[in-house]
């Protein structure tokens, strides 16, 4: 007579009595009997459901939950496995129950078997984490009504198996640490079902090449795409590796994902990764599409998914293929949560549009750093210019505010007046200092993100410090400029209207309310100031994109070539007009922005209920030039003026310093700069400006020559 084991026993009943239950547990568990987890093991081995995907996916849920328990995996292991991680150390006690149980490793058989056949994986290993190419908003919107509405069940698709297993982002971690080896000895127990039943090694193997074929089919048609073919001249479109890509997984295919074949892969995803390099660099000097960005974004994550399933089908069976499944999966898993992530895609598309006016933007900036004492001394006779027509701006300011007219022609003229003396200014070359440090900006992180790679150490990092002193002091050079001019130039004017009119550009009531508006504990002038540095920030914005879609829809070339203004201007004419169009396209949408901006922000805040201002430290310098012109030099020194002077001083440093954080931070983060790399980088220059100031703020007679050894990163055709 055959005595059954209680395991065995337990098959035929629901309920395990408590003597089966502590009899399983000496068997399999003799240094822990009592341990919960054991106990957990045997009702759950002891209640495999026979049929039913759903009840077969509850009961998978259920062992990932023993799996995942917080309770200490100690005495489950002995020997060998007594350094095994608690999930591996469970692992291990459920690989020895089945090899020792044959009644529940059938049974677990079935249900492997019966989970694989009624389930696919094409969408988990093709689509996961591989945008279907949606628009932003539409994304956006079904992400969001996802995390809202409660998701109907989809039991046959591994890809929602997936997130019900492992539902937080923080799983993939866990599951890639868990052990090949023991997960290859689970597979060989339970992963080759007796006939008639479908083998899941063979299922899983079949998505897998499906999947590969399908992400062939997706890639090559992104690869092949007109925009990316143009931006690639060099090859024929016969000779396109993403033409050939479709063909060699058609042979992985045909030949079952023999080695030769999948060399082959390898070799053509290789080669695709070649094109879309290039393609990159031809961006960096004709222009970003956001569009074309993000889609070479997803051949790039295309081209990653192929090979990491073609690593899988090349894998030994066994512990090695385990290896590279393991990797697969967690990736997949990180991918599948992002997918139902809002924020995440909106990270990803503010990098992508980051990426799109960063480029342009730091071209801007490198005019406006200097490197020799001549250079310095351009920027201050420009800034000089700038200052003076500032001067004028801040009059013209005044006499409109003067004016009875409607709100509408109220911000129309003051935007009038504001855009059109910047556009000026980018005309007749001159400067405005507070234009500079989101321009700059770029231009540093650019220096930042060049050769990031280990290999550059501390060399890359003293060029970069050795950067900073010529950006700082092209800074001074051109606030110096500005403050230095528009004060001479605001006193002018207001004596030419007393002369002329007999009367104070300002009244007496005026001038106490502006040096009343800069005092910087008495008002909001600090807030407006900083306020103010965003919109200087979001004006360089705009210069970027502007310039970026002139370059990118080749403006320049069309008005070169453009029948009509060659008729009338003829072909040097127009090569005039384009090349004109080229170097003023980022001054002059930066300008105009700036404009709109300082003139149309108090109002739109007013509309809501904000009392929102603006505090420019060039306009705010002539305000109080005119205010003190009209008070009397008595005035002039009594504390509230000179408080005002300091509100001044620190509207400059709020312009200067929020504007340039802005820039340079959202350029980092379209370099993909890590926060460790920025702070070794700031650590460097203040160590290089506690050590020698004097570069910082003047140019050394030795400039010309050490210049050669800090290059900028300047991109092909600038």
């Amino acid at each position: 007579m055959t005595v059954s084991s209680p395991a065995q026993q337990s098959l035929a009943r629901s309920a395990p009595s408590a003597r089966e239950v502590d009899a399983f547990c000496v068997q399999h568990a003799p240094r822990a009997p009592g341990h919960p987890a054991v106990r957990d093991l045997f009702r759950l081995l002891s209640e495999v459901p026979e049929d039913g995907l759903d009840a077969r996916l509850a009961w998978v849920e259920r062992w990932m939950h023993w799996m995942r328990e917080r309770i200490p995996a100690q005495g489950l292991t002995d020997g060998e496995d007594a350094a095994l991680s608690p999930a591996d150390s469970r692992l291990s006690l459920l690989v020895r129950v089945l090899e020792a149980e044959a009644p529940l490793r059938m049974s677990v058989t079935r249900l492997v078997s019966g989970v694989c056949s009624g389930s696919r994986g094409l969408k988990l290993f093709a689509q996961v984490g591989l945008s279907g190419g949606n628009g932003f908003f539409s994304e956006l919107t079904d992400r969001f009504v996802r995390g809202v509405l409660p998701a109907p069940p989809e039991p046959g698709k591994l890809s929602e198996l997936l997130l019900r297993l492992f539902p937080v982002p923080e799983d993939a971690e866990w599951l890639a640490a868990l052990s090949p080896a023991l997960l290859a000895r689970l597979t060989a127990l339970v992963g080759d079902p007796p006939p008639p039943d479908p083998s899941p090694i063979a299922r899983v193997r079949g998505d897998l090449m499906d999947a590969l074929l399908l992400l062939g089919v997706q890639v090559a048609g992104l690869g092949l795409a007109e925009d990316v073919r143009d931006r690639s001249p060099e090859l024929s479109f016969r000779a396109s590796p993403f033409l050939k890509l479709r063909l060699v997984c058609d042979a992985v295919l045909a030949r079952d994902g023999a080695q030769d074949s999948l060399r082959d892969l390898a070799q053509g995803v290789s080669d695709c990764r070649q094109v879309v390099a290039s393609v990159t660099r031809h961006l960096e000097h004709s222009g970003v599409s956001v569009d074309l960005v993000y889609r070479l974004e997803r051949i790039r994550r295309g081209l990653d998914r192929m090979e990491a399933i073609a690593r899988v089908l090349g894998a030994t069976r066994g512990e090695p293929r385990w290896r590279e499944a393991l990797v697969l999966l967690s990736d997949l898993l990180r991918h599948a949560h992002a997918d139902r992530s809002v924020r995440a895609l909106v990270r990803r598309n503010a990098r992508l549009l980051a990426r799109k006016i960063i480029e342009r933007t730091g071209n801007t900036g490198e005019h406006y750093i200097t490197a020799t004492p001549g250079e310095f001394h351009r920027m201050v006779h420009s800034a000089a210019g700038g200052g003076l027509l500032t001067a004028f701006t801040a009059a013209l300011k005044f006499f409109l505010g003067g004016l009875s007219l409607a709100p509408f022609f109220a911000g129309f003229f003051a935007a009038l007046n504001y855009a059109g003396s910047f556009v000026v200014m980018q005309f007749l070359g001159f400067t405005l200092a507070t234009k500079q440090p989101s321009m700059t900006a770029s231009t540093l992180a650019a220096a930042v993100g060049e050769d990031a790679g280990p290999g550059d150490g501390s060399g890359r990092m003293e060029r970069l410090a050795a950067l900073v002193p010529r950006i700082t002091r092209s800074q001074l050079a051109a606030a110096l400029g500005n403050l230095g001019c528009v004060l001479p130039t605001a006193v002018a004017l207001a004596l030419g209207v007393q002369v002329l009119f007999g009367h104070s550009l300002l009244s007496v009531e005026k001038a106490h309310h502006v040096v009343e508006s800069l005092h910087p504990w008495h008002s909001a002038t600090l807030l407006w100031a900083a306020f103010t540095g965003v919109l200087l920030w979001v004006s360089s914005v705009a210069a970027g994109w502007f310039e970026n879609f002139v370059v990118y829809r080749r403006l320049p070339e069309a008005l070169a070539h453009h029948r009509v203004l060659r008729m009338f201007l003829g072909e040097h004419g127009a090569r005039r007009v384009a090349d004109a169009l080229m170097h003023h396209a980022a001054g002059v949408g930066g300008s105009v922005t700036l404009g709109v901006l300082l003139a149309v922000a108090p109002g739109v805040g007013g509309f809501f209920g904000l009392p929102l201002d603006v505090r420019h430290v060039t306009l705010s310098f002539g305000s109080l030039a005119f205010a003190g012109c009209t008070l009397g030099p008595s005035a002039v020194m009594t504390p509230d003026f000179l408080a005002a002077l300091l509100g001044v001083v620190v509207i400059g440093i709020l312009n200067f310093g929020v504007s340039f954080a802005l820039a340079l931070g959202v350029a980092l983060r379209a370099r993909d700069v890590p926060v460790r790399e920025g702070l070794r980088f700031l650590g460097a220059v203040a160590v290089r400006f506690l050590r020698q100031p004097g570069p910082f703020l003047i140019p050394p007679r030795e400039e010309g020559v050490a210049v050669e050894a800090v290059p900028l990163v300047v991109p092909p055709g600038h």
